[in-house]
């Protein structure tokens, strides 16, 4: 799909400098840039946001012990 899209002078001489560099078109630049920002703004990446959250807790020093304790009380799957 093409589209028109209004960017400042200074900014394509700048992405034509990077782009030629790489010894890309400052389309193929472009569509890497949009490609790259939709990756980074994506609302399901979730896991990547959380990861390392409870890095500095003291009290849980191991993940998969942490979670075998939590589910001690629960009734196994296979007895339901």
């Amino acid at each position: 799909m093409r589209t028109l899209v209004d960017i400042p002078d200074e900014d394509i001489e700048k992405l034509d400098a990077l782009a030629s560099k790489a010894k890309r078109s400052r389309a193929s630049a472009i569509r890497e840039a949009v490609k790259l920002y939709l990756v980074q703004n994506n609302s399901n990446d979730w896991i990547e946001r959380g990861y390392g959250y409870w890095a500095d807790r003291e009290d849980i020093k191991d993940g998969l012990e942490y979670q075998l304790a939590i589910r001690e009380d629960r009734t196994p799957y296979e007895d339901l």
